[in-house]
């Protein structure tokens, strides 16, 4: 009879976990100023979108890009790629007399790969300055663009031993089992505030879930692109940020 039960509840999981990935569709988003500090968000940056494509993410909105050279983010299950573009800035340090190993033009990938460590440590209480953890709240929900929203909250100390609490909101009924493409949270953020640094902080906010209208070329990385090997890489980011900083004297 136990052995009965417990299949019953593998599948009742499996199928659990498989209607989360089957969702297929575009997360839209508002984004506006909420620091101390008030900006004007620029018009071109005020709305922002997630493709989902069962546990696959695509979006070119710079809310979710890691640097100002990003131009897009794949999410593949655990496996998250930056495409990044140099090209303008390498082509003017090369102008300008800088030399680099890196011999491209600039269009890099940029993949990292999580790993089952880096899932559990997510939630494990941690109070060293520049970490986090999530604390998720499953008992307060509240409804964000028509999707009963949970609760979660990440907790960053800084190196007096304060913590510096932000409160996000998701759904875990659409998108990847962790989501790497903020912070791994289960499925899709739903409303989020950011930090930009000296006071400022912009907030995004899911305004409306489109179910269907996109395709298996919508997540195709651009051509053009190539991956460097790990020293490689470390290599191009040493001698960027020198040449860089040589010209900031």
């Amino acid at each position: 009879m136990k052995k009965i039960f417990s299949i019953i509840t593998f599948v009742a999981l499996f199928f659990s976990l498989s209607a989360q990935n089957n969702f297929k569709g575009i997360v839209k988003y508002k984004v506006e100023s909420s620091g101390e500090v008030a900006f004007q968000v620029p018009a071109e940056a005020a709305n922002a979108e997630i493709l989902v494509n069962g546990d696959r993410l695509f979006t070119k909105s710079a809310i979710f890009l890691s640097s100002p050279f990003s131009e897009c983010v794949l999410v593949n299950n655990l496996t998250v790629t930056h495409c990044e573009n140099y090209g303008q800035l390498l082509a003017y340090l090369r102008g300008n007399g800088s030399e680099f190993t890196y011999q491209g033009d600039g269009k890099i990938l940029i993949k990292r790969t999580y790993t089952q460590g880096d899932i559990d440590s997510i939630t494990i209480p941690d109070t060293e300055p520049g970490h986090f953890y999530l604390e998720y709240v499953e008992d307060e929900t509240r409804e964000i663009a028509g999707i009963a929203a949970k609760k979660v909250i990440r907790h960053a100390y800084d190196s007096d031993g304060n913590d510096h609490p932000l409160e996000m909101w998701y759904t875990d009924e659409m998108g990847p089992q962790y989501n790497f493409l903020l912070l791994g949270i289960k499925g899709m953020p739903l409303m989020c505030k950011q930090d930009m640094g000296e006071g400022k902080a912009v907030t995004y906010t899911a305004t409306e879930i489109v179910k269907g209208k996109v395709k298996d070329a919508d997540f195709l990385l651009p051509e053009g692109y190539e991956t460097l090997s790990p020293e490689d890489l470390q290599t191009f980011g040493t001698e960027l940020q020198e040449e860089l900083e040589l010209l900031q004297e």
